[in-house]
């Protein structure tokens, strides 16, 4: 009798194989006192390890294939970021030194503060950065009680691992095991082992809680990483049904690999622009990758996140440098800082959390009380503009005189650069994020005063509908085809066309192949999306015909019935079943 497994569908695709279980302990930490000429050993036991520990990621590093997406390389040098980082490689000293405790007691201290910083926040991304602190910290808390639980066994060719969790280091060494797919009893879509797995493209499903005790060693199982299944002890008519997708899914695979170095160009030949989403400096390997492409959204909070003080300008400013000279002459757009809301950092003082922390001090409200932190961002941005094609973006903005005063910001920072002798480019291109209904009622008013738009439709969606997507007892509600969302879109691609300037859109949105067709039809033409999504997004753009979808794009848009802009969607995307 077969047995079925739900779970979270994470990294589309099917794999057939044997269990092979990945399972291994989580140490038990206890505190033990230290006498105090024991300290100094004992903060030498704990550098040994963060040592050791970095070495151990190097080495897993050197280990990825060649013909790896540059993706993956980054997710471990996230980690080895984290290894060096103050939070996890001085402050467990402090506690050492303090409390007179064990390595392992001062790193566990300082763990569980930072998993109860990450889970206060309402962003599920950021939420799930949780999981990268728990998988540094257990790889050095296993080195410091030696521990030898780790699977040692290589898994099998093909085989489907089960495991309680894994790290991005642990899915790096199953892959180059050339395993067929991962089963795991936690985790979920926004980690970055799901993401990994994703970029991979290994079949993975997540969240199934009953898979160790279920699943054993050596039985067949089917996965099905879109769907969310696991099926065990399958008979062979269903087994057929699987082998025939998987044979599917392997043809796909071949046609998006070869989109990589085609242009973006519609089928009756519009030019469409496709850039991509980062948020670390790691992130641009992936870029790279991708082909010949340039970035349309850098999130900088991400380089505030995490540390007790904010980076001063001459720090953002050889990121950012970094970042420029590592396009090769592709754009490289970068958000001013989006902090605030679910997004908070301990570098940044921004009061007392507000009852309704979207709605509060937060993005360019929060840049314009602080001067301190924007004026130097805003030098940094500038003098990286020296060095290669830059654009300046600012984030939330709602109203106009709001734009007008960092307008004025930006301006006697050029000016000041200017009396000191420092190079900026002074035609560097302004834009907004266009992410509040009142911004998108106004766009052609912000339009005229920009260079570029920028379409940010998670929070577009989310203040338009009153919903939080983050929130299980409403998420159902959450449209992006709404006809009030579908108008505050238009409405702001024809007030940027009548005002002459270019419009992009960086939400999930422009991130999900089902939309494309729709957003095409719709005038859209600038793309910025996840790397990993390019080659998907791509061979949509490459197969639509905007003279034809045009005109059933604007009819989706009048329709009121939720069940009749899915069907109308369903009719715009004819002949990508395939893909979607």
């Amino acid at each position: 009798m077969t047995l079925l497994l739900n779970g979270i569908g994470i990294s589309r695709g099917v794999a057939i194989g044997r269990v092979h279980r990945y399972d291994y302990t989580t140490p038990d930490i206890r505190r033990q006192a230290l006498a105090g000429d024991e300290i100094d050993a004992e903060v030498g036991r704990f550098r040994t390890a963060l040592g050791t520990a970095t070495a151990e990621l190097h080495a897993i590093k050197a280990r990825i294939p060649q013909e790896s997406s540059a993706e993956v390389g980054a997710f471990i040098d996230t980690h080895l970021l984290m290894l060096e980082d103050h939070l996890l490689s001085r402050v467990p000293v402090e506690h050492i030194r303090a409390q007179r405790c064990n390595a392992e007691w001062a790193l566990k201290l300082q763990h569980d503060e930072l998993i109860a910083t990450f889970d206060a926040m309402a962003d599920p991304y950021l939420r799930t950065r949780r999981d990268d602190v728990s998988h540094v910290v257990g790889r050095v808390l296993r080195l410091l009680q030696h521990d030898s639980s780790r699977p040692s066994a290589t898994p099998p060719r093909a085989s489907i691992v089960v495991a309680e969790d894994l790290s991005p280091s642990d899915v790096v060494a199953l892959q180059h095991a050339r395993i067929g797919g991962l089963v795991t009893e936690y985790g979920g879509q926004l980690s970055h082992t799901a993401i990994l797995a994703r970029s991979l493209g290994i079949p993975a499903v997540m969240g199934t809680h009953a898979a160790g005790r279920l699943l054993h060693d050596g039985e067949r199982v089917i996965i099905d990483g879109e769907a969310g299944l696991v099926l065990a002890d399958a008979d062979e008519p269903l087994t057929a049904h699987f082998r025939l997708k998987l044979r599917s899914q392997r043809a796909r695979s071949e046609r998006l690999l070869a989109m990589r170095t085609l242009p973006t160009v519609t089928a009756d030949g519009a030019d469409v622009s496709l850039q991509a989403n980062i948020e670390l400096d790691s992130d641009l390997s992936a870029v790279r990758q991708a082909g010949e492409i340039g970035v349309g959204l850098y999130r900088t909070e991400f380089l505030f996140i995490g540390r007790s003080e904010a980076p001063d300008e001459e720090e953002q400013y050889k990121i950012y440098r970094r970042a420029v000279r590592s396009l090769r002459g592709q754009v490289l757009t970068i958000r001013t800082l989006d902090l605030g809301g679910d997004k908070l950092s301990d570098a940044v003082d921004i009061g007392e959390q507000a009852p309704n922390p979207a709605m509060g001090l937060r993005a360019i409200r929060l840049s314009l009380r602080e001067p301190t932190l924007f004026i130097p961002q805003l030098r940094a941005i500038l003098r990286a503009s020296s060095h290669g094609p830059v654009r300046l973006m600012l984030p939330m903005v709602t109203d106009l005189s709001e734009l007008q005063r960092a307008l004025d910001l930006i301006a006697a920072q050029r000016e000041a650069l200017t009396r000191e002798g420092r190079n900026y480019d002074p035609s560097m291109p302004i834009g907004a994020m266009i992410e509040v209904p009142a911004a998108a009622l106004t766009a052609e008013e912000f339009a005229r005063r920009l260079d570029f738009l920028s379409i940010g439709t998670n929070d577009l969606i989310q203040y338009t509908l009153a919903i939080d997507r983050t929130d299980d007892a409403v998420n159902d509600l959450y449209d992006p085809l709404h006809p009030a969302v579908l108008k505050l879109v238009r409405l702001t691609l024809e007030g940027a066309e009548r005002a002459g300037i270019p419009v992009a859109m960086c939400g999930e949105m422009a991130g999900d192949p089902a939309y494309t067709r729709l957003l095409l039809g719709l005038g859209l033409r600038e793309f910025s999306v996840p790397p990993n999504r390019h080659a998907e997004i791509k061979y949509v753009i490459t197969r639509s015909d905007v003279r034809k979808i045009a005109a059933q794009a604007a009819e989706l848009c009048t329709l009121p019935d939720r069940g009749a802009r899915l069907q109308a969607l369903a009719k715009l995307n004819r002949g990508l079943d395939e893909l979607l």
